[in-house]
């Protein structure tokens, strides 16, 4: 038999202790500011009907290229989520609950695309959706959500850019408009675009690529172009943030990457990573997606956040750094009489981060992993400490001598301690 040894697959990581600690952090702070807005946690399948992804972006690279589908073992044809959206307004149509509907998600996405920094086959993301009210003031929640976050890790350095790319009323005649422009200057686009223009000019904006910045540079653009109800939105949307203190720069070119998207786009920009991996968020209103997934007329706006390249972002700007530590108590026991155990355990449920070494080391050997571990006390029970049931208590991160106390009495001295 091979004793090949596996790896993870291509694009995807293992995300280990203690990194994985600050993983937790983020998404417990993002928990704490959704509650804090009224939004509950949904928690759906990895994997959809393939239609439920077709129906929403189509004439994106996402759907056409990048997207994992497969024949189930009964025939189905389905796909790995490429995004968290279309998965939850799916939900929406299926169980139909009392708008307005306010979730949250914590959710693995999948895509087939070059790996990147901070951008993986299997991504990670955090998000809203917001079902059931057409209210600009909800696009400022749902954006101010966002912003809060960032906020609460200490990010600083981040640009919120923001857009209207109209609705079904003013959309097609823009994308008229701007089709015609592109059509006269097509072999200036890159080899890309020239091929795709017809069927998404709106992603031509979007594109990185020199050349096609420098021919779109003075493209029409859509806020020019838009319906009086659109407008009167967006201007709700920018007083809105405004009030709230949310600073943002108006950008013309910004779109988003799925067909579904109306009126509200937005995307937040870390300062302090490359261009290429600088959004570390962005979302807008998806007013007909309910719709294209066989619901009632239903408004929605929501987000999407990459843990990946928030991480990113905080590590270039020194802030949620990895922690140095996992208990604050290390028991050692060479007794071979099952201390250990009884001590962690009763130091648990007291609510203090214990752990203990295995295996009947020795004291050398046993103290080394304390130290190692990065807590600040240890226990220690020997043959002297056995027969007079107390503990020694030592300060591993402090010269002084230690500490002796009665068994019953260490968890109150270990709580004094950490205070």
């Amino acid at each position: 038999m091979s004793s090949r040894s596996f790896q993870a697959p291509t694009g995807t990581r293992d995300v280990l202790p203690p990194e994985s600690a600050r993983w937790r952090a983020l998404i417990a702070r993002f928990d704490a500011l959704a509650t804090l807005a009224g939004y509950g946690l949904v928690v759906g399948p990895m994997f959809e009907e393939v239609g439920v992804f077709q129906r929403v972006g189509e004439s994106t690279d996402v759907v056409r290229k990048e997207m994992y589908d497969f024949e189930d073992k009964g025939g189905r044809h389905l796909a790995l989520r490429p995004e968290g959206t279309a998965s939850v307004v799916r939900a929406y149509v299926q169980h139909r609950p009392t708008p307005p509907w306010k979730v949250w998600y914590c959710a693995p996405s999948f895509r087939y695309e070059r790996p990147q920094a901070g951008r993986y086959r299997q991504h990670h993301q955090l998000g809203v959706e917001a079902l059931g009210a057409a209210d600009p003031e909800l696009d400022v929640e749902v954006v101010a959500l966002a912003r809060a976050l960032y906020d609460a890790v200490g990010l600083v350095r981040v640009t919120l850019l923001l857009n209207s790319i109209g609705d079904a009323v003013c959309r097609p005649g823009y994308l008229d408009l701007l089709e015609a422009f592109l059509v006269v200057r097509n072999a200036r686009l890159c080899g890309e675009h020239r091929l795709g223009a017809r069927q998404n000019p709106l992603r031509v904006l979007d594109c990185k690529r020199p050349e096609c910045r420098e021919t779109t540079a003075d493209a029409p653009r859509i806020v020019d172009h838009l319906c009086e109800a659109c407008a009167h939105h967006f201007r709700g949307v920018q007083e809105g943030l405004s009030s709230l203190g949310v600073a943002f720069v108006l950008d013309a070119r910004l779109v988003r990457g799925f067909d579904y998207y109306t009126r509200t786009a937005f995307e937040f920009q870390a300062e302090a990573l490359e261009s290429a991996q600088s959004t570390i968020g962005a979302g807008g209103r998806y007013d007909g997606l309910v719709e294209a997934l066989g619901g009632p007329a239903t408004p929605g706006v929501g987000f999407g956040i990459g843990i990946e390249r928030v991480l990113l972002a905080c590590d270039a700007e020194g802030v949620l750094p990895v922690p140095t530590t996992g208990v604050d108590v290390w028991v050692v026991d060479v007794t071979g009489t099952g201390a250990a155990g009884a001590l962690a355990w009763a130091l648990r449920r007291a609510g203090i981060a214990a752990d203990r070494g295995f295996d009947a080391r020795s004291m050398r050997a046993q103290m080394k992993l304390a130290d190692r571990s990065g807590a600040r006390l240890a226990l220690i029970v020997g043959d002297e400490e056995q027969r007079s049931g107390t503990v020694s208590v030592r300060d591993l991160r402090a010269e002084g001598d230690q500490q002796v106390v009665a068994r019953g009495e260490v968890v109150a001295l270990v709580k004094e301690l950490l205070a």
